[in-house]
């Protein structure tokens, strides 16, 4: 049986082959741990430190900045239990938006079971937050903002700098999950104001099983993980995977050269998508403050496990596959204001740097005869 087409790069990204190569050596012959005092250690702690630099420059930070973890889930997980255990916080509020990824909704819940309190701010029908609602809901005691730069369902880019400006003038710590975000468009800390910024390897033609915190200096945070303090100075535990972290490296290297043309070549397959779809469907976020390489339409009257079924063909998802597993409904497209029946008549369809025309001709083609099979009539 042939391959289906994969159109899910929300979910993971296929490994740039220039990481596969950049990671190869270290896979059996330089094994050793980057925190060893002899000549194996200290050459798999240089590969470390490059790969700390190479991500350094995409995002104009200083390397020393960067604490990696094991992804961007515990990244976020040390941004917001950090923040409001660290020594001396005297603030208990944290405020979100309702189309978070679940490691920020779901450990700002467990934060709040454990006595802090959550503000959730809604977003309009495109999925965007509103600057004055935000603006209302930040005050002198919140200790943490989070906001997501790219959605991951629906792909829509929220106003993170101006966030930021609102945090920074109440105090705030301003975190920004950018796991979708991170070598698909320009991240600067700087000029995004954040304090906190959520990686993943994964996301970006990296592998799997590594991500990074952004930590600016002088943000107060507490250890999650204890045990050799081997990353920020103590702030995370664990022995660094060298081969995991220099191909998280490479991906940034080889993204920062590819920004513009991968930008470029995903507005391109965006455009000749929609201009092949001749049956009635509605997209689910905004279209113009988005990354173009995510596509989330509802096709009304269509029963959305029916469809799913019946693009066995091609590798799409019905949202996050966090979710997905789990047979829950997307929390994303209810805060949107869609009810169950459109949710459930949604596809999430992703595309990036290796996707190709023909692949996105066929899979529309596909995704037509699919939604024709139930009745539904050409647009």
């Amino acid at each position: 049986m042939a391959a289906p087409i994969y159109l899910d790069y929300q979910a993971t990204t296929p490994v740039d082959p220039a990481v596969a190569a950049a990671m190869q050596p270290f896979l059996l012959d330089r094994f050793g741990n980057p925190h060893s005092q002899h000549r194996p250690g200290w050459e798999a702690e240089a590969a470390v430190d490059n790969a700390r630099a190479q991500i350094a420059r995409l995002l104009n930070m200083l390397p020393e900045a960067l604490v990696f973890t094991s992804g961007a889930t515990e990244a976020t997980n040390l941004a917001l239990k950090g923040v409001l255990t660290a020594p001396g916080q005297a603030r208990r509020r944290i405020v979100t938006v309702a189309t978070e990824h679940s490691c920020v909704l779901d450990t700002a819940e467990y934060l709040r079971e454990l006595g802090a309190e959550l503000t959730v701010l809604g977003v309009d029908a495109d999925g965007l937050i509103d600057l004055d609602a935000a603006a209302a809901a930040i005050g002198d005691d919140v200790a943490i903002v989070s906001v997501m730069a790219v959605n991951n369902e629906i792909g829509v880019i929220q106003p993170v700098a101006e966030v930021a400006a609102l945090a920074k003038r109440a105090g705030a710590v301003m975190h920004c999950d950018a796991a979708q975000a991170f070598a698909k468009i320009p991240v600067d800390v700087d000029a995004l104001g954040v304090d906190l910024l959520s990686l993943s390897g994964h996301k970006a033609y990296g592998p799997k099983g590594i991500g990074a915190l952004y930590v600016r200096p002088g943000t107060r945070l507490a250890p999650q993980m204890h045990g050799g303090g081997q990353e920020g100075g103590g702030l995370r535990s664990g022995t660094l995977a060298p081969m995991l972290c220099v191909g998280f490296g490479k991906a940034a290297e080889v993204a920062a050269a590819r920004l513009d043309a991968d930008a470029a070549h995903v507005r391109e397959l965006w455009d000749r998508a929609l201009a092949a779809l001749d049956v009635p469907y509605s997209l689910n976020g905004s279209a113009t403050a988005r990354w173009h390489g995510n596509l989330n339409l509802c096709f009304p009257s269509v029963d959305g496990a029916r469809l799913l079924a019946d693009l066995r063909g091609l590798a799409v998802s019905a949202g996050a596959a966090c979710a997905s597993a789990k047979g829950k409904p997307s929390h994303v497209l209810a805060a949107l204001g869609l009810p169950d029946a459109l949710a459930k008549a949604s596809l999430r369809i992703g595309w990036g740097r290796f996707t190709t025309a023909d692949e996105i001709d066929r899979a529309m083609a596909m995704i037509n005869d699919a939604v024709r099979a139930q009745g539904v009539r050409a647009a």
